[in-house]
């Protein structure tokens, strides 16, 4: 079986690392890409380790970014995200990845996508096609590329590493639908043992759930290892994604909110508690304003993916959400310290008052990253039919 090799760059952004591609390497019909990102990953893999690809058996290292000049007035390049499942055969266009979105910049300026200086700051306007939203990545660049050392340690990543600023603006709304379902700040859904639960359903930066871990009887420093092994509640949190899905509008059926892997994401949020992170930090509850537990295309995340970790950030700004309810602690709503199980991140959220609505406009949300290239050249896909020269 012959194989077919294109062009590719295998990044590291945030604590995610996906294969980006320029799009002009890949099929014109979107449609065909599919195909090509499964073989690229290694997907599907029913041992979940994904084996044979570049993929890492986890949802945070099964992605995809591409890449193109935008022809859009307010960004300089297009940035198309793909979730590809590590067990089945989705590849989801849903959401965008706040983590990989601060791998973009680099990427397009490095492949000359973008025109910058040598030398200095580098502003990259970003347009993510999966939200439609405008994203601004702020980093420095030396001799040409984008700076790599600096002085940034993210949770869940050991080295200290050069920022990048990334500016979601104006990042709620992405289904068209406003920043809350039906404008409320709470609903109830249905459990799996038919009881009620209170969720807020929050669309900023990426459509998200939001559930109180007291209201599951869970710990809310459950650890990703402990929830993995807890088929129960991972059964119950995606039945709650799911009807979260159909009310905000982003499914009809519960079988297509189960084949949308990547959006809502569902995170789970307690009271500041003590807990010992995976890299054997202790973490005290004095230094953390709300933990957090989240859930990404069916896997408990280690760290915490950006998008959400950003709608966040824009809940705990809104009055009567379970996030605000929780983060009433905290000194600075617009400037949260989230307890992670990788660590500590700090999201922010600049917000305006609105005359007609006692809703805020969330004007723009903000977080540091970093990012790495790790490797470039061609990625192989095998042949779809036998080839007898193969």
């Amino acid at each position: 079986m012959s194989q077919k090799k294109i062009p590719a760059v295998f990044m590291r952004g945030g604590t995610s690392k996906a294969l980006v591609f320029n799009r002009a390497d890949l099929p014109d019909d979107q449609d065909q890409w599919a195909s090509v990102f499964l073989a690229a990953m290694g997907s599907p893999d029913p041992y979940g380790r994904q084996l044979d690809g570049m993929g890492g058996g986890q949802s945070s290292l099964s992605k995809v970014c591409v890449i193109s000049k935008s022809a859009r007035e307010d960004a300089d390049v297009d940035y198309t995200f793909a979730q590809v499942s590590v067990l089945g055969e989705a590849v989801d266009y849903s959401g965008n990845c706040g983590n990989m979105s601060s791998a973009v910049g680099p990427y397009a300026y490095e492949e000359g996508l973008v025109s910058g200086p040598a030398n200095g700051e580098c502003l990259v306007r970003i347009h993510n096609t999966n939200s439609g939203k405008i994203i601004h990545s702020t980093f420095r660049v030396s001799n040409g590329q984008a700076c790599v050392r600096g002085e940034v340690t993210l949770t869940g990543l050991a080295s200290k590493r050069s920022p990048v600023v990334l500016s979601f603006i104006d990042p709620a709304n992405t289904l068209g639908r406003g920043l809350l379902t039906q404008a409320r700040a709470r609903h109830e859904l249905q459990t799996l043992r038919g009881e009620t639960v209170s969720v807020s359903l929050v669309d900023s930066a990426i459509p998200s759930v939001f559930v109180l871990a007291e209201s599951l009887g869970l710990e809310g420093t459950i650890m990703p290892d402990q929830l993995e092994t807890d088929q129960s509640s991972l059964a119950e949190l995606e039945y709650i994604r799911e009807q979260a899905s159909i009310l905000m509008g982003i499914a009809e059926t519960v079988e297509q909110a189960r084949a949308i892997i990547a959006i809502p994401k569902l995170c789970i949020v307690s009271q500041p508690e003590s807990y010992q992170a995976l890299n054997g930090q202790q973490i005290n509850a004095a230094d953390v304003d709300l933990v957090v537990r989240m859930i990404s295309a069916g896997q408990p995340h280690r760290a915490a993916p950006i998008t959400v970790s950003l709608a966040v950030a824009s809940a705990a700004a809104v009055a009567g959400t379970l996030v605000n309810e929780v983060a009433q602690g905290a000194p600075n709503l617009q400037r949260l310290r989230l307890g992670t199980p990788s660590g500590v991140i700090e999201v922010g959220a600049k917000i305006e008052a609105c005359a007609h609505s006692a809703i805020p406009r969330i004007h723009a949300a903000e977080i540091v990253r970093t990012q790495r290239r790790l490797m470039e050249g061609l990625v192989c896909i095998p042949s779809t039919s036998d080839d007898n020269n193969g």
